[in-house]
């Protein structure tokens, strides 16, 4: 593939071929822009951008729940030397609080929303009393409706060393980081990709991953148009209430190149095994991208399995490795390979020391999946806590180098700092060994917890649990672990507590309360903690938490605070809403859930919702879907509705 100097240049090279790009927003519900519209609209947005008032170097946040709007909101900036500012919608309060910190850090920035989302922003910032939030969403707000389709915007001159966009795909939500991606960064990592992966024209991709995520944005939208293909885009949301909708269009537009993190597999696999989906055909599919969070071998292998009898080769699963401050992509290996993984001692993981190897089924084993080699134009090495080259073999941590790594953290000189060795080396934050030439990721330095594919920082979390009466940060730690014999991380409360632990209850039903209405995250276990181990200097040791956790030394506590039998169990006088009980018995884990509980504020994940409603609409098909609960929110009211409807 042709190195292109700025992402102008690449749109530019393709806006005559003969392809399209798809937007799925439901089974029936698609929409196809052909790359010439795609320029056309894009420039028509950007005259409208322009009449505004906007000019090259203002920034413009992209803020829309439509991959169509986004896109042409995302081109319009670039073609004009505006800068893209993508940010993920949420419904949670700390999602709409990062979206007005970022509004706060950018110099000149301009929204780009729907009409719906505008007025749900000002009411909380009119809520909140942010005066100056609320100025900026009335005068500097751009609505998809106010765009004049007979405009046409005056295209800017980029240089390979221009800003292309800012990316917040992760970080603290208390204090976002805005990585600088140049347009030397992104054309340099869209051509590595490219051909690390032998992608080519003749390809068709197909993500639900959004594309406020780097490698929904990066690696399915712009490297793959960079390259030519076809490519189609299902709405996240789309695919976390329909996800056998993934496998079923990836059939019918007989995609090539597909990609999911961790739960990807596991949220399609558990309504597969229940539902199936027959005439299945997945032997267009050359790769599944597999990446974003640490890979279960176990759950790639669980995977395979279940594909296999329509077709999936075994070739085809395609463990990666990435970070937003690297653009995204940093290591893949040889397409058509097998993958393959090293088992070894979880206690033998510590930076500058050989790892031992075990046997998978031993008490201590843990499997890590090779990700590959490091694609063109990056440089990685493994150091020890002062900087040193190690050799292969030894454990240690992941720093890398090259022209896809961003050069600065927006508007922080301090984090900048901070986020580089000596000779530009960037620290990745996480851990990992060369075996046979393959980078193998073994852990992270960083405190960060990755549920579902996203990033979230623990003291975010901790400030909010805080909050409780009788609890303050002295009190609370928040971390994410991977148990033996898990398959994805779970997100783990540990808060310090020195009572009886059946007084503890009404603590664990607050945290997953808090945590659940203020975040959308579900938490798998509160544990009490006698004592919060920190370092002479006071620092939390997290890894010390944890490391008691799946050593198994919670394991009493937790017995003892399960509920007890019969608790939870289907107790309403009314048949429909006993038999919903039991339904959400059997997916909200260790929570009860009581026939008048809002569903919406029992701390459950917008995941675990949509499981409850799947398997209501097993039992009564066609009659519930998943925004029906926002009228219907508690099960006496579903059960009511279902009557209704039958």
């Amino acid at each position: 593939m042709e190195l292109y100097d700025t992402l102008t240049g690449l749109l530019a090279a393709v806006r005559n071929a003969d392809r399209e790009m798809r937007f799925i927003d439901g089974e029936n519900d698609e929409s196809v822009v052909r790359f010439p519209e795609l320029w056309d609209r894009a420039l028509a947005l950007l005259g409208s951008l322009q009449a505004r008032g906007m000019s090259p170097g203002d920034e413009l946040i992209i803020f829309s729940k439509s991959n169509e709007s986004f896109v042409v909101a995302f081109w319009a900036a670039v073609l004009g030397g505006i800068v893209p500012v993508p940010v993920a919608v949420g419904i949670s309060d700390e999602h709409r609080l990062k979206l007005f910190r970022i509004v706060s850090q950018l110099d000149r920035a301009t929204l780009f929303t729907e009409m719906g989302l505008l007025e749900r922003l000002l009411e909380f910032s009119k809520k909140r009393s942010l005066d100056d939030i609320t100025t900026l969403l009335e005068t500097r707000t751009v609505l998809m409706s106010d765009v004049d389709a007979a405009s046409h915007g005056e295209l800017f001159a980029a240089t390979a060393d221009d800003t292309a966009f800012i990316q917040y795909s992760s970080g603290s939500t208390s204090d976002p980081k805005g990585v600088i991606l140049t347009h030397r960064n992104l054309c340099t990592n869209i051509r590595a990709i490219a051909e690390a992966t032998h992608w080519n024209e003749d390809d068709r991709s197909l993500s639900w991953m959004p594309l406020t995520h780097d490698m929904g944005l990066i690696g399915y939208h712009l490297s793959v148009l960079g390259v030519g293909m076809d490519h189609a885009v299902m709405d996240t949301n789309v695919f976390v209430r329909r996800p056998l909708l993934w496998m079923s269009k990836a059939n019918e537009l007989r995609a090539t190149q597909l990609c999911s993190p961790n739960f990807g597999y596991k949220h399609f696999l558990k309504l597969f095994q229940r539902k199936g989906l027959p005439d299945l055909d997945l032997s267009c599919v050359k790769l599944v991208l597999n990446g974003a969070e640490p890979i279960s071998w176990e759950l790639c292998e669980e995977f395979l399995a279940a594909m296999a009898p329509h077709g999936l080769r075994r070739t085809a699963m395609f463990p990666v490795y990435g970070l937003a401050e690297a653009t995204v992509g940093v290591s893949i290996p040889e397409p058509g390979s097998e993958y393959s993984r090293i088992t070894v001692d979880r206690h033998s993981l510590r930076v500058g020391e050989t790892y031992r190897s075990i046997e998978p089924g031993e008490a201590d084993a843990v499997s890590f999946v090779k990700v590959g080699k490091a694609i063109r134009d990056v440089a990685i090495r493994i150091v020890d806590d002062n900087d040193n080259a190690l050799e292969d073999g030894i454990i240690g941590n992941i720093q890398l180098r090259g022209d896809s790594v961003t050069e600065r953290i927006y508007g922080d000189e301090a984090a900048t700092e901070e986020l580089f060795a000596a000779g530009d080396w960037l620290r990745t934050g996480d851990c990992g060994v060369f075996v046979d030439g393959q980078l193998v990721i073994t852990g992270r330095q960083k405190d960060i917890i990755i549920v579902n594919g996203q990033n979230y920082y623990p003291h975010d979390i901790e400030e909010i649990v805080a909050r409780l009466d009788g609890l303050d940060l002295n009190k609370v730690v928040v971390a994410g672990a991977t148990p033996k014999g898990g398959q994805t991380e779970e997100l783990i409360a540990f808060i310090l507590y020195r009572q009886a632990a059946a007084d503890f209850v009404p603590v664990i039903q607050q945290v997953r309360d808090v945590i659940g209405e203020q975040t959308g995250l579900e938490v798998d276990h509160v544990i009490p903690v006698a004592r919060i181990p920190k370092t002479t200097s006071g620092k939390v040791q997290r890894a010390k938490l944890l490391q008691s956790y799946i050593d198994g030394e919670f394991d009493a506590v937790l017995d003892e605070l399960a509920p007890a039998d019969g608790v939870g169990e289907a107790t309403d006088e009314d048949p429909l809403v006993a038999e919903l009980q039991l339904i959400c018995r059997a997916f909200a884990k260790e929570r009860s859930i009581g026939s008048d509980d809002n569903l919406f504020e029992v701390g459950v994940s917008s995941i675990t919702l949509t499981e409850i409603v799947l398997a209501i609409d097993e039992k009564y098909p066609g009659k519930l879907d998943i925004s029906d609960l926002f009228d219907y929110p508690t099960l006496r009211e579903i059960a009511a509705f279902l009557k209704r409807n039958t």
